[in-house]
């Protein structure tokens, strides 16, 4: 079965970097996932010292497996980590791939880290990796991701109901997201225009 080709390179732009998940990327992302509002919608809580361990173990368990590429997403100007994201779902015979399991520290919302994550690592997708389409999915009922995703913008293709058991046994609808490579140049420019204006 094939691979994909570097799958995780350090991602640079002029905001933020993506840097490969390391095990002194720890003590910073802890810091910035303490607050309750990063993990509302994800599929587990994380916010205290142990839950996030675990979290963090598991992220660099999947990078050495090879079936994740989990970042840290640090800011250019200090150095800070404020949040993570990572490629999952891996088909490489498809040329797919998920980018998922994001967040970002609630006091980097609207600084222009996630756009610039996201055109990061879409383009390592589309012109790095050689993806014919990149997926997304969110909690459907998660209003900030769901209109962060449609900014990009990604293509809503429809809920998938009772997906996923999260936090402990809740159901969950999730809504589906989409760029394929027919997209990519208008939604390169897009994402290109947005983080020069938030730079």
């Amino acid at each position: 079965m094939p691979a994909f080709a570097d799958l995780h390179p350090t991602l640079n732009g002029r905001l933020i970097a993506l840097e490969p998940l390391r095990q002194d990327h720890e003590p910073g992302l802890q810091a910035a996932a303490a607050d309750e509002r990063v993990w509302r919608f994800m599929r587990t809580v994380a916010s205290e010292p142990a839950a996030f361990h675990d979290w963090f173990c598991e992220a660099l368990t999947a990078a050495a497996a090879g079936t994740e590429a989990p970042f840290c997403i640090v800011q250019r100007d200090d150095a800070a980590a404020v949040g993570s994201s990572r490629y999952l779902a891996l088909r490489p015979d498809d040329r797919v791939l998920e980018i998922g399991h994001s967040w970002i520290t609630p006091a980097a919302w609207g600084s222009g880290a996630n756009t610039e994550a996201k055109l990061l690592l879409l383009t390592h997708a589309f012109e790095g990796l050689g993806c014919l389409r990149v997926e997304f999915k969110t909690d459907a009922r998660n209003e900030r991701s769901r209109a962060a995703l449609a900014a990009i913008p990604a293509t809503f293709e429809g809920v998938f109901r009772k997906h996923m058991l999260v936090r402990g046994g809740e159901r969950r609808d999730s809504a589906w997201y989409s760029v394929i490579d027919d997209d990519w140049p208008a939604v390169k420019a897009a994402l290109v225009a947005r983080v020069a204006a938030q730079a």
